[in-house]
């Protein structure tokens, strides 16, 4: 038995109105249903939950965590144009490939990413860092 992927993402909103334009405008995302307290949006095999929360952040956390959206190649230069004219950025690319790290109206912290697994274990293999180990 194993985990064969990721279902869904809820992210907590404290204004649904606001979450709903960026998710749909700025990264495309399809509104599949919605109601006074939340909203189902699709992003390729993942759908998003946008849940109110008067509990929702007002500030990025502030550890590295953050969630990868996966961009096709062709797209990323206009996806990434578009998102550094609707979001703060909060970190510069050092990775291989390109990305771009931006918040989300209410702090969520997401990277915009056109490359996979297969190509970040090809980088490590490249220029290891201390320690690397690959299991096969």
């Amino acid at each position: 038995m194993t985990v064969i992927g990721v279902n869904h993402v809820t992210l907590a909103t404290g204004d649904l109105e606001r979450s709903l334009v960026f998710y749909q405008q700025t990264l495309g995302c399809l509104l599949r249903a919605r109601w006074f307290s939340g909203a189902y949006l699709e992003m390729g095999d993942v759908w998003l939950c946008l849940s109110l929360d008067p509990l929702a952040r007002t500030q990025p956390h502030p550890d590295y965590s953050h969630i990868a959206l996966s961009v096709d190649a062709e797209t990323f230069g206009a996806m990434k144009d578009r998102v550094i004219q609707a979001a703060p950025l909060w970190k510069d690319n050092t990775s291989e490939g390109d990305s771009v790290y931006f918040l989300d109206p209410d702090g969520h912290r997401l990277e915009l990413h056109d490359g996979t697994l297969e190509t970040r274990l090809a980088a490590l293999r490249a220029s290891p860092p201390p320690g690397l180990e690959i299991f096969d």
